[in-house]
């Protein structure tokens, strides 16, 4: 399969920080790609490189088989890109953001309209494009970036944390249409922290922390790979914690305390439940989640 992106030795440094460290990554055409990590992982440092909004401290990016270092016009053609945040211009209508952005394209006048109207209409908007950005609600102000991005049918859009802040009914029309998107061949990159966002979009996944990336797969991949199908989890009465420690280890399963409930991976869960509630403890068994897989790789601290 080709590839829209080929990264490969990609460095980042501001002063003493390295931002993103000898990052190697092919991201194919037609997919939805998925990038997770914390706060400072390096994901919108990452962007801003693909983007041409900061340049590189070292290493290479080609994309759709173009070195991005010596042809950055003629890439920045190909994408869409949805911002972290709102940089609509307060001064414009809701149509005249679009129509104006079309003139970047060198899109003609009555092409640009159309392509605007269709663009609002996708994303739910027509009854508001001729209406001031002030007077748009938030989560209809992420859509409108997302419905700017698609004004020069773009083979490749870029999403930073696209639905941050949307409502439900928001966030699942975002899903879907992406979705519609990538039927359609464009290729997208994903980041974002909303783990269900990220299973539910993405083909592959990358959880990036201190700038590298601690794993690549599919979703399910890395939760099987990581955490298992299943997880254990038994909240032991304190007393008990000592015994429940011995007859982990006794197994030799892989566990983790969370605020004193334990979680325990890759075991035989419908045995481990079964022994456990026999020696009295509070035991039960969920789904292994993408977020699992994130917390266990990238810690459990808080990353300002």
């Amino acid at each position: 399969m080709p590839a829209a992106f080929e990264i490969r030795n990609l460095t980042k440094h501001y002063k003493d920080v390295t931002a993103v460290d000898n990052l190697s990554l092919d991201i194919f055409e037609g997919e939805c790609f998925g990038l997770l990590g914390p706060n400072g992982a390096g994901k919108t440092t990452l962007v801003k490189m693909l983007t041409t909004t900061s340049p590189l401290t070292n290493g290479t990016i080609h994309v759709m088989g173009m070195d991005l270092q010596k042809e950055p016009r003629q890439i920045k053609a190909f994408y869409g890109v949805v911002p972290q945040g709102d940089n609509l211009d307060p001064e414009l209508s809701v149509i005249e953001n679009l129509t104006t952005f079309a003139r970047y394209f060198e899109i003609p006048g009555e092409a640009a309209k159309n392509r605007a109207n269709e663009a609002l209409s996708l994303f739910k908007l027509e009854h508001k494009a001729q209406g001031k950005i002030k007077n748009l609600s938030g989560g209809m102000k992420r859509r409108l970036l997302l419905a700017r991005a698609l004004i020069n049918n773009p083979l490749i859009i870029i999403l930073d944390e696209p639905t941050v802040g949307l409502d439900p009914q928001s966030k699942y029309l975002v899903w879907q249409k992406l979705k519609e998107l990538k039927s359609r061949g464009v290729t997208l990159l994903l980041t974002t922290q909303n783990m269900d966002e990220a299973a539910v979009l993405s083909d592959r996944v990358a959880i990036m922390h201190q700038g590298k990336i601690l794993a690549l797969d599919t979703p399910k991949g890395l939760v099987e790979k990581h955490v298992g199908n299943r997880v254990v989890e038994i909240l032991p009465e304190e007393q008990c914690r000592g015994e429940l420690l011995a007859e982990l280890n006794k197994r030799g399963y892989e566990f983790e305390e969370v605020e004193s409930i334990f979680q325990v991976f890759h075991s035989e869960t419908d045995t481990l439940c079964a022994d456990l509630g026999k020696l009295g403890f509070n035991v039960w068994q969920r789904l292994g989640t993408l977020e699992d897989v994130f917390i266990k790789l990238t810690g459990r601290g808080l990353v300002e």
